[in-house]
């Protein structure tokens, strides 16, 4: 059996680091965005209480719950750089930024429980509301998910050529931030319609209505993430297509045939792959390898057992 990664350390050894690339970079803009957005967060949310709109509280609690999401994300990429050599974690600390995703998903799920509970109840049972002041604080609150959402874009960058997976060098963990903020923003401009429908044509009923529709968006988003992440925790294999690609090469180009296969994402950018092989005997492990490597980059990690079988029909 051998055992190989993506990294030339030597044919034998080699280490368990799959952090995404631009790590620290990431690192940095999710920790201002989380300073950003929570230093507004207090405000907005004090100010619906003042004013006594629930599409603004609904806003604010929409914008804590990123404000978790975010704080999370950046946490993750610390404790994943910092065990990132930490041999207790068998395929690296990548999962660290998925792990993350799943808590903030559970707080995302609770959050839109409660401003839908309370929306609910403000159809029935009106409150007073400063549309005015109101409109305001949820505009200013629109700019800074919009100044977030820029701090965390993420150019769009090509795949390498030769690899068929999907996700390439992409951090699904800042990328999950971005989408989290630009959300956070629709819901600011649902806001913003409610408050000022009601300030120009008191619409009363309105606020309560945006603030369902805000739970609404954050209870979708919840169930979003927490699919999305739990399947990479529980080492489901993400790419199917990526797995019909390397049995197509191994078998149908090298003459092998696979007797068991298994691909799976260690972080962001990074794949491992077991594959148990029966071969003819022409088939090296060398050139198995070097194959790999070559056709997709985002196997960082490769284990492969061969079982000779030279009277085997391929």
């Amino acid at each position: 059996m051998v055992d190989v990664q993506g990294h030339d350390h030597g044919l034998w050894t080699h280490d368990h680091v799959f952090l995404g690339h631009g790590h620290e970079r990431a690192e940095r803009r999710a920790r201002l965005a989380t300073i950003l957005t929570a230093l507004f967060m207090v405000v907005e949310i004090a100010a619906g209480v003042a004013f006594g709109s629930m599409a603004l509280i609904a806003d604010g609690i929409h914008m804590a719950t990123h404000v978790g999401a975010l704080g999370l994300a950046a946490m993750a990429y610390w404790l994943a750089r910092r065990h990132a050599g930490n041999e207790r974690f068998s395929f690296g600390s990548g999962k660290f930024g998925d792990l993350a995703a799943f808590a903030s998903a559970i707080a995302l799920g609770i959050a839109a429980v409660v401003v839908a509970i309370e929306s609910v109840e403000r159809l029935f049972v009106p409150v007073a509301v400063n549309f005015g002041d109101a409109f305001i604080v949820a505009a200013i609150g629109f700019g800074v998910n919009l100044v977030s959402a820029a701090i965390l874009h993420e150019p769009h960058e090509e795949g390498h050529a030769h690899d068929h997976g999907h996700d390439h060098d992409h951090d699904h963990n800042i990328r999950a931030a971005y989408v989290h903020v630009l959300a956070d923003a629709a819901t600011s401009a649902l806001a913003l319609l409610a408050l000022g429908a009601g300030y120009l044509w008191h619409l009363h009923a309105l606020d309560p209505v945006v603030g369902i529709i805000g739970a609404v968006v954050i209870g979708s988003w919840a169930y979003g993430l927490i699919r999305d992440a739990g399947l990479v925790l529980l080492d489901a294999a993400d790419d199917p297509q990526l797995a019909g690609h390397i049995r197509a090469l191994l078998e149908d180009e090298m003459g092998a045939r696979v007797a068991d296969l298994h691909v799976w994402r260690l972080g962001p950018g990074h794949k491992g792959l077991i594959v148990s092989l029966v071969a003819p005997g022409q088939v090296t492990a060398e050139e198995i390898k070097a194959t790999l490597r070559t056709r997709f980059a985002s196997l960082s990690h490769v284990t492969i057992e061969i079982a000779v079988c030279a009277d085997c029909a391929t």
